[in-house]
């Protein structure tokens, strides 16, 4: 997770944002990645959320 600069996050419903916020910062440290959270009409799959994170990884 220490190579993970931005995640977006798709809500179902935004009012879920603090409930997920604080699973989401169990994930990183003090340092955690840019962020974008919005709320979307559907996530697929029935889903209630979909991240989707860019990272680097160096050789």
């Amino acid at each position: 997770m220490t190579d993970v600069l931005k995640t977006t996050v798709f809500l179902d419903d935004i009012d879920d944002f603090e409930e997920f916020n604080e699973t989401y910062s169990t994930f990183f440290d003090d340092k955690a990645p840019a962020r974008s959270a919005v709320e979307v009409g559907q996530v697929p799959k029935g889903a209630a959320i979909e991240i989707e994170a860019i990272a680097v990884v160096e050789d």
